[in-house]
């Protein structure tokens, strides 16, 4: 009896084979990659989202130094002064602070003191202002100077630009580091399609002498690479989340730190990736094939 006929037997050979030796290398560097860019993204968003919370806070509020005149007590000063601001167009709240309060502010920049009960610390008005409509440093002034009051108002505007400032330069450095990540994967991938060509010159001689165009030789790599930095930068962004989800479980509502406030929001940053590891793949191995069978003989 004949043996059944079998299309899988006559099926030709693929250009490229479905499973390379290299490729666990292959995977492994690009998964280290997307891990690495996944933690850039959530740590800038953290970072971003603590310079807005402060910014938010210290915008809402400010802070005023009283120092008593004549014979005035320095507690009476300060009471003075809270009740001129609280009745300021714009001011929420104003309170005077405990003196105990006012030595915890300068306790850190005077070290191991202990008599600080005995030292001349101004008291300290703190003030809330209107979400919707904040009274600035000039009412403030006019508010204390009306009163014949010895105080400097401090609205945290230069903690504001600086606070600004750190933030901006967070979400430079990390969209350069993730360019930079992209970068190096991309490197990655022309590399290896460079080694797949040579591999496979003489076949390549081959089909363009049966007709086949350069872009389908090309589109060949392009799917192959592509397909494997999305599997690479599905592990990467796995792990990635991993480690946000424990992050976030031992730090709580705060995160680790109060510069990064890791929110679960912040874990859905990991989603693109492997969409971004097999697009820039695809670019990669697609430049470098055209370039590399253009200049074949």
């Amino acid at each position: 009896m004949s043996e059944a006929f079998d299309p899988a037997r006559w099926r030709p050979a693929p250009f490229l084979p479905e499973k390379d030796g290299r490729d666990g290398a292959l995977i492994f560097v690009v998964a280290v990659l997307c891990f690495l860019a996944c933690l850039t993204a959530m740590g800038v968003l953290a970072a971003d989202r603590a310079a807005a919370g402060w910014t938010g806070q210290l915008t809402g509020e400010a802070t005023v130094i009283v120092r008593p005149k004549g014979g005035e007590t320095p507690d009476a000063a300060a009471a003075r002064a809270a009740e001129a601001l609280a009745e300021t167009t714009g001011v929420a709240e104003a309170r005077a602070l405990e003196p105990a309060k006012a030595y915890d502010l300068i306790r850190p920049w005077l070290g191991d003191v202990s008599d600080l009960e005995d030292l001349p610390v101004p008291r300290l008005v703190a003030v809330t202002l209107d979400r919707r409509h904040p009274a600035n440093a000039k009412q403030l002034n006019a508010a204390l100077q009306s009163q014949n009051i010895d105080a400097t108002v401090d609205d945290h505007s230069v903690w504001i630009k600086d606070i600004q400032r750190a933030g901006g330069v967070v979400r430079w450095l990390g969209t350069l580091v993730f360019l930079l990540i992209a970068a190096a994967a991309a490197a990655v991938v022309a590399f290896a399609t460079r080694a797949g060509l040579a591999a496979r010159k003489d076949v390549v001689e081959v089909l363009h002498l049966a007709g086949a165009e350069d872009g389908f030789v090309a589109r060949l790599f392009q799917f192959r690479f592509a397909r494997v930095a999305g599997l690479a930068g599905l592990i990467g962004a796995g792990a990635a989340l991993a480690l946000g989800v424990g992050l976030r479980i031992a730090g709580g509502p705060d995160g680790l730190t109060p510069a990064l406030p890791l929110a679960w929001s912040d874990l859905a940053a990991v989603i693109p990736c492997p969409l971004l590891a097999a697009l820039v793949a695809a670019i990669a191995a697609q430049v470098t094939a055209m370039g590399l069978i253009r200049d074949m003989p």
